[in-house]
């Protein structure tokens, strides 16, 4: 054989370091993997379920029930600018929803994937982002609730419609955030994963879902708007109902400051610890 004919050996470096410095372009190198996982979420949820998907319609449903029936009295006290009240906890209700599915979901899925992580490389932050199509699915059908409500109503949405998708990627944000700091403490200090649903229950509470957060006294509401969800919550009623915003400007920015500082704060927790998952596992 001539030298012509051979072919040059293949030599394969690995350097410190490189992984890191590829991760976020193979976030994206990796996505089909993302869709794989986000299909396999959505199979395994329904999957040997009596109604599949309708689940996602009967939870919203018998929520709103309950709030309507238990708590309606109790909300005319407070001012809804003559809006049903189902209507103003369904605008509630869907955004945190999707949050707290998002949240929760997210939370455990690296340890629930450990096989998959203690074997192949690929980069870590897919498993929690892909459990956010399984919620984003179960909002769309639970925007069904709403829709049959407010024809039931009669309410016709204004332009503010058009600002929907940006407040439920608000709620995506504001979700994923604590959620993939959740995941990462999870691995290690397995008593998070207790912690996470109180957290959803009280938060569920001190949010405005049945009610509107102008019945916040002027001088709490910037405290309040500590919670992210508040100016989540706000923006995406005033989305569907209309009229005059009522969002409180001031504490929408602290809201979304908040959620900024809880993306970054879980992003780099993430990647501060991810190298250990499958030593953890």
């Amino acid at each position: 054989m001539s030298s012509a004919d051979r072919s040059p050996p293949i030599h394969l470096v690995l350097e410190a370091g490189g992984a890191d410095r590829q991760y976020w372009p193979d976030l994206w190198r990796y996505r089909e993997l993302f869709f794989i996982l986000a299909w396999r979420d959505v199979a395994v949820r329904y999957k040997q379920t009596v109604i599949g998907a309708a689940w996602a319609f009967v939870r919203p449903f018998l929520t709103m029930v309950v709030f309507t029936v238990l708590f309606g009295s109790l909300a005319k006290l407070a001012t809804t600018g003559g809006t049903p009240y189902a209507v103003v906890v369904l605008g509630g209700l869907l955004p945190w929803t999707l949050f707290s599915a998002v949240l929760a979901d997210a939370s455990s899925s690296v340890v629930s994937n450990g096989n998959l992580i203690s074997k192949v490389y690929f980069p870590r932050m897919i498993v929690p982002l892909a459990t956010m199509v399984v919620g984003l699915i179960d909002f769309a059908v639970s925007l069904s609730i709403l829709a049959g409500v407010m024809i039931w109503y009669g309410i016709v949405p204004g332009w503010q419609i058009l600002l929907m998708p940006v407040f439920v990627l608000l709620a995506l944000l504001t979700a994923i955030g604590p959620a993939i700091w959740a995941a990462s403490m999870i691995v290690k200090y397995r008593d998070f994963r207790f912690l996470i649903p109180f957290a959803l229950q009280f938060g569920l509470y001190v949010s405005p879902v049945g009610f509107a957060s102008s019945v916040v006294p002027e001088r709490w509401r910037l405290l309040y708007s500590l919670n992210p969800m508040v100016g989540v919550i706000d923006g995406f009623r005033w989305s569907i109902i209309g009229g005059e915003s009522p969002i409180y400007l001031p504490g929408f920015a602290l809201s979304m400051a908040v959620v900024v500082l809880f993306l970054w704060w879980g992003i780099h927790t993430f990647r501060r610890t991810e190298r250990g998952f499958a030593d953890m596992i």
